[in-house]
């Protein structure tokens, strides 16, 4: 069944909080607005609010009647969320809020992401600081701004801010697991510059779509076995190119780094008398290809069309090689698995986009670790096979892992509280997105930190949804557990 109003969904000061969250545009490093909208909820409760100077916002409630004797928490969660849409979605990002509707027991957006990753979260904490009625402890509530792409509110904040012994936060995506641990990240970029050259004569044009993937969280996802539409693409070029000697004008596939590419678009001239020839070799390389991935991208789709479009320049014949054999070279998906955790990535690369024109080739990758050690040997073999083929390389954006601590006081509460709760133990994990826990512990190393979440599916595209049945176990989790932080 799918209606479009949320306003009867249980519990109802979430969805009425994450409605109006999801009516403010907060895309990562635009998040002006929601900083606003945050600040105007913390003053009209009369609770002490204040802006650091990167943007985070700190609210902070006292403890109730009877709990002033517990720890002081942080509640903790992220204000910007990914903007992504299909390509057929006619949407604004800056100027509209996110279109909701029910389906069954889930919540999805119209053709875009559903800002639950982390809006539910931030939700959450609102519904707990405008209550009147919840059992809890002192509370600090941090919502940091661009955890998305580059978790620069959580580097820049600083020691001494937070008072809290222990840190919620409520940003993971399974409402069985408790996480304690999670990959940290480095972002690696490739780039060349290059004279155009002139579009060769006798030749004609064409447009290459790769759509239709499921794309994910290039962390969560990045194990399932979804296709990569720059792989894709470029396996398509390399084939081809090999056999007609087809020349790229302009390519661009992906957009942000941690989403996993749904889509890419090339265009390309080949010359009159290989046209035939090249349509046709390509078609059945896209059946082949489509073949590979029935089972998990059952709705792609790969378009060859003629255009009448005269493309005026071409990138020149070595930059074309060089950026198809050094694609082909660089690793994207899982590099290694741990050994001490069963079922867990360990590292990892997302070739998240490449883009080609206007005189330059880029590409962007997100390589995620564990261990830092392995991190960065991943991310020096990306380096090795794009310097081969003469691309400047640049690591940027570093932030560590979150390790995990077996022996955490709130970690022992909230195993037996879930257990209490559902008659079966949690799930404790460490996963392979990036958390802003590791990044906070580096000033606040003695704090003790927890992640979790209710249910969320196909975070970073335009597949989001989350489970309304698990925002209600979560919530009822959430309320247990504010009752239950140890006494100082």
């Amino acid at each position: 069944m799918i209606e479009n109003s949320l306003d009867k969904l249980e519990p109802k000061a979430i969805w009425k909080n994450f409605s109006a969250l999801n009516a403010v545009p907060r895309a990562s490093k635009k998040e002006e607005r929601v900083i606003a909208f945050m600040v105007n909820f913390g003053e009209s409760l009369g609770l002490a609010t204040s802006v650091d100077e990167i943007g985070n916002v700190l609210i902070k409630k006292n403890a109730t009647t009877g709990m002033e004797d517990r720890k002081t928490i942080v509640l903790q969660s992220h204000l910007d969320m990914v903007h992504q849409k299909n390509n057929d979605t006619i949407f604004d990002f800056d100027h509209e809020g996110i279109k909701m509707y029910v389906d069954d027991d889930w919540v999805k957006a119209e053709g875009t992401t559903l800002g639950a990753d982390n809006g539910l979260g931030v939700a959450t904490i609102m519904s707990i600081l405008e209550s009147d009625t919840i059992i809890h402890p002192a509370i600090e509530a941090l919502f940091t701004i661009d955890e998305e792409t580059g978790m620069t509110g959580a580097l820049g904040l600083k020691g001494g801010v937070l008072s809290g012994e222990i840190l919620l936060n409520l940003d993971t995506e399974n409402d069985t697991e408790i996480d304690i641990g999670c990959a940290g990240g480095i972002d690696v970029t490739a780039t060349q510059s290059y004279i155009a050259e002139p579009c060769p004569f006798d030749t004609l044009s064409f447009e290459i779509t790769v759509k239709g993937l499921h794309g994910g969280h290039s962390g969560m996802d990045i194990h399932k076995g979804f296709a990569n539409a720059n792989k894709l693409m470029n396996r398509l070029l390399y084939k081809t190119n090999e056999r007609y000697g087809l020349r790229i004008a302009t390519l661009l596939g992906g957009s942000l780094r941690n989403a996993i590419p749904r889509e890419s678009v090339a265009k390309v001239v080949v010359n009159k008398d290989h046209a035939t020839a090249f349509t046709v070799a390509l078609a059945q390389l896209a059946e082949d290809i489509k073949l590979e991935f029935a089972t998990t991208e059952p709705t792609m789709e790969i378009l060859i069309d003629k255009t009448d479009s005269a493309y005026a320049t071409v990138v020149p014949v070595e930059v074309q090689e060089n950026l198809i054999n050094s694609i082909y070279a660089a690793l994207n998906g899982v590099y290694r698995v741990s050994a001490d955790f069963e079922d867990l990535v360990e590292t990892s690369n997302n070739i998240a986009k490449v883009e080609v024109g206007a005189d330059k080739v880029s590409i962007k990758c997100l390589t995620r670790s564990s261990v830092e050690t392995s991190k960065f040997d991943l991310a020096h073999s990306l380096q090795a096979a794009f310097e081969l083929g003469g691309f400047a390389v640049e690591f940027s954006g570093n932030y560590p892992g979150w390790a995990p601590n077996p022996n955490s006081e709130v970690l022992e509460v909230l195993k037996s509280i879930y257990s209490r709760l559902h008659g079966e133990a949690p799930e404790v994990v460490a996963c392979h997105a990036g958390l802003e826990c590791g990044i906070l512990g580096t000033n606040y190393p003695e704090m003790d930190m927890i992640s979790f979440g209710p249910t969320i599916l196909g975070a970073h595209s335009p597949a989001e949804r989350v489970s309304i049945s698990s925002v209600q176990k979560f919530w009822d989790f959430v309320l247990e557990i504010l009752k239950e932080i140890p006494k100082k």
